[in-house]
This record gives structure tokens, sequence and C-alpha cells, in this order.
């Protein structure tokens, strides 16, 4: 729960290739301001960085590319492959990660933004579902995920299991979260149920009623 007085942040999570793109855009287009979680991690590991120096020390100057910067496929290999060393990653990428959103949140929330939706694929395992009020989670099929990522990140069926298997279950997003709504390919269900959801989310903050934002969440599935 976050503490900024008047800032109503909303976590959207999900499992790799579950498409929260489409509910991001959908937010968006209802008057929340994006928080990208993914362009903030991208951010602290930047050349020079101190992030980036933490993780050469650690896995050595083979994550790096000639130019210095972040070599992203050659860290992938390393730590979807073995779950303690993607662990011992996490450990340091997501505090410079939580600091820079709080600071992302403070700064939108002084200049007058009252609703803010954070698109975090670690929401859970960085503890950045501590500054939201309302989690959302995404989940599809096994299958529809595996090949939506291959297309996506042009990886091999393996490779995609991998960084599946390194979530957490349905299960766990299911227990943790307020909202879920399931992107199975159906378009058009989707962005229904996810304007439902932003309307209803908004329509709460727009009443000021703070109890109705937290307590009248109910699951959202579309099928």
């Amino acid at each position: 729960m976050n503490s900024l007085s008047g800032v109503t942040v909303v976590g959207l999570t999900g499992q790799t290739g579950a498409g929260k793109t489409t509910i991001s855009k959908i937010f968006s287009e209802n008057g929340f301001t994006i928080i990208d979680a993914d362009k903030v991690a991208r951010k602290v590991v930047e050349k020079g960085s101190n992030c980036l120096y933490e993780i050469e020390e650690l896995f050595g100057r083979e994550i790096l590319n000639d130019d210095e910067t972040l070599d992203r496929k050659a860290l992938a290999a390393i730590v979807f492959t073995d779950k303690a060393k993607l662990e011992t990653l996490n450990t340091i990428m997501h505090p410079y990660i939580t600091k820079e959103i709080l600071s992302m949140i403070k700064e939108n929330s002084n200049n007058g933004v009252r609703l803010i939706l954070l698109d975090a694929p670690t929401l859970f395992e960085s503890h950045a579902d501590d500054f939201c009020e309302i989690i959302i989670s995404v989940l599809a099929d096994e299958n529809v995920r595996e090949q939506r990522i291959i297309a996506r990140d042009g990886i091999t069926h393996e490779q995609a299991r991998q960084r599946m298997d390194s979530q957490y279950s349905d299960e766990f997003f299911m227990s943790h979260s307020d909202y879920i709504i399931r992107n199975d390919g159906d378009i058009e269900t989707v962005t229904k149920i996810s304007r439902e959801v932003s309307d209803k989310i908004k329509d709460c903050y727009l009443s000021n009623d703070a109890d109705i934002i937290t307590n009248s969440a109910k699951a959202a599935v579309a099928e």
C-alpha cells in the first residue's frame, strides 16, 4: 500500500507472454500515467551505472558487449538456466529498480498526476507491490504464452520454457491480486474487460472513496 497522499498506483503484472501491453495501452487511453518497469530496468543497467558494475563484478565481462554496454542475451543465457543465479541478479537489480520507480511516482504525484499504472513483470519479486493500492495480474494459456515469447524475443522453444518456468504460478498470481484478466487472444473481450476495470478504478478514485478503491476489487476474467 503506497503512502503518497492523493495518488492511486495500480500494479499491472503477470507472466511473461501473457500480453500486458494491450491492457496497459487501454489504461493509458483512460487517463492513467504509465510507469514501465521494463524501461526502468534498462535505465538502471545503462553503460557506466553502478548496477551494471555490480552485475559485471558477479558474472564477469562475458555479459558485456565490446562497447561496455550490457549484453542482454549473454546474461539471459546464464540466469535463465540457473535459478540461484537469477535470484542473485534480482537481488542486485531490484533495489535500483524500486528506488527509481518510487522516485518516478513521487515526481508524477508532485506534478499533479493522480492515477498511475505501474507495468511491472517482476512486481512481487521487486516488492514494488508495496507502492500499489490495487494489483491486476494478466494470465494466459501456457502454449499461447510460449508462442508469443518465441515470436517476440526470437528465442527457441527451450529458452522460452526456461523463462516461463522461472516465474510464479497461476495460483500465486490469483491469490495475490485484486483483479485477474485472462488474455488468450480474444482482443475484443480483453479490451472490454480492461476498459471496465480501468473505468471502475477511475470512478472510485474520482468519488474520493479510498475504501471503495481498496475493498471493492473483484476478479475480472476474460476468457
